[in-house]
């Protein structure tokens, strides 16, 4: 148990580091606040608070709205998933907002010995930072108090920001004329980590998103993919979709990552930002794994990703001058700033053809087909070099590569500068491509 935590807490690290100094919008539905597990999610808001995240929370209502609306022998009338806001309805709005504003301030500002909160000392700052309009009448329905964003004040919260308070925005809005509309928090989240450029924007949803092929987790997408998704899945349940709809806008307008995460998942928000892949659906503007050539950079990733497999025996031995002094022969495969996969390309002199070297891939991510993608993007390489084979030397991937279209052959058979530099004691074994001109 106590070395689970240990290597749980070393790979949070890196998380720990780039989430320091950086601004997340965070959206919470009234249901949330309304269930026995809220205090829980507070708590680990305030954790992201003490590592250095500069957070903007906007709670929901709905559930809230709903309650007094029943309470008072009425029934709540939307059109198209809006909320008809009329002027007795618009009171249970204020009201609704102001319990759930006053009732997460408090939870933000527990701080008794030996609770999670102890020490937080968390500040929160509310305030009319968002100015609304009317969305007046659609399709012949008159919406009344219900509007739309038509302004965030981004530097009235930058300001609260720097001085190292949180943001709690509530979907109220409030126009030059001094009328209050009732607004959707997903919107008010989306349109303020707008504002604000974040980094982040993270919408709690009542349910993971998932593939309509196969029912599997999605844990990312790009933006295009998104638009994809929602056109060819009518079946998308539609709060799912609004969500979904609402992330790729975000993104489309510059927030560098939104995720879509499964609020009844205990602790959702540290599983989704302090391990690798996550628990939720990233939703990112360009993908959130590339294949590209390695740079100096790279070397410190690399060599992390090659020791173990030195060690095994399994690559022979490099040093870091030698990665820096062949740097710009190597391909990687970067994930969220992590080396997770590689391979080196050398041209052999007299236009001989190529050595294929170093293809490794990191443990956790060997079913992905990585190292054949690779081995694809090495090879297009070799072909645009006029290379005439792709040569490899190895002692425990033989079968491999041979699934792959090499052959087997004979230290004769080799280039001179290749039959130089083999190493007698790996006794490894040796395998050819022949590239086809042309292909």
């Amino acid at each position: 148990m106590s070395q689970a935590f240990v290597h749980w807490f070393r790979a949070s690290s890196p998380y720990i580091h780039a989430h320091r100094n950086r601004t997340f919008v965070i959206s919470f539905p009234g249901q949330a606040v309304a269930e026995d597990g809220f205090n829980k999610l507070i708590h680990d808001i305030a954790l992201l608070k003490s590592l250095g995240v500069r957070l903007v929370l906007v709670h929901g209502v709905r559930r809230q709205i709903d309650d007094r609306v029943q309470q008072q022998g009425g029934a709540a009338r939307f059109h198209h998933h809006l909320r008809i806001t009329d002027a007795a309805t618009l009171q249970y709005v204020k009201q609704a907002a102001g319990l759930v504003r006053v009732e997460t301030e408090a939870l933000l500002s527990l701080g008794l010995l030996g609770s999670p909160m102890a020490g937080a000392k968390i500040r929160v700052a509310s305030g009319n930072f968002v100015t609304a309009k009317p969305l007046g009448v659609l399709e012949g329905v008159d919406y009344g108090y219900t509007g739309k964003v038509r302004r965030i004040d981004a530097q009235g919260i930058h300001q609260q920001l720097q001085q190292n308070n949180l943001v709690l925005l509530s979907p109220l809005g409030y126009s030059p004329s001094g009328d209050i509309f009732n607004l959707s928090a997903v919107e008010v989240a989306t349109e303020a980590a707008i504002a604000l450029q974040a980094d982040k924007l993270i919408l709690l949803t009542e349910e993971a998103l998932l593939s309509p092929a196969d029912h599997s987790p999605i844990l990312q997408l790009t933006t295009a993919q998104a638009a994809q998704l929602l056109e060819q899945a009518p079946g998308l349940p539609g709060p799912m979709a609004r969500m979904l709809r609402a992330a790729m806008h975000g993104c489309q307008q510059g927030v560098a990552r939104a995720h879509l995460v499964n609020r009844h998942i205990d602790g959702v928000l540290l599983l989704e930002l302090f391990t690798r892949d996550g628990v939720g659906a990233l939703v990112s503007a360009q993908t959130f794994e590339t294949t590209r050539p390695a740079n100096l950079e790279d070397i410190g990733g690399i060599m992390e990703l090659i020791k173990p497999l030195e060690r095994q025996g399994i690559l022979a031995p490099r040093t870091r001058e030698t990665l820096e002094m062949r740097i710009n022969d190597y391909i990687v495969t970067e994930r969220d700033g992590l080396i997770i996969a590689c391979i080196a390309l050398h041209l052999l002199p007299d236009a001989a053809g190529a050595e294929l070297a170093c293809l490794a891939v990191r443990p956790d991510y060997q079913n992905g087909e990585r190292g054949q993608h690779l081995l694809g993007v090495a090879e297009q390489l070799a072909r645009e070099q006029s290379a005439p084979a792709l040569f490899v030397k190895t002692t425990q991937t033989e079968h491999w590569f041979l699934e792959r279209g090499f052959k087997a052959c004979q230290l004769q058979d080799l280039p001179e500068s290749l039959r130089v530099s083999y190493n007698p004691e790996r006794n490894s074994r040796l395998l050819v491509k022949h590239l086809a001109a042309g292909h």
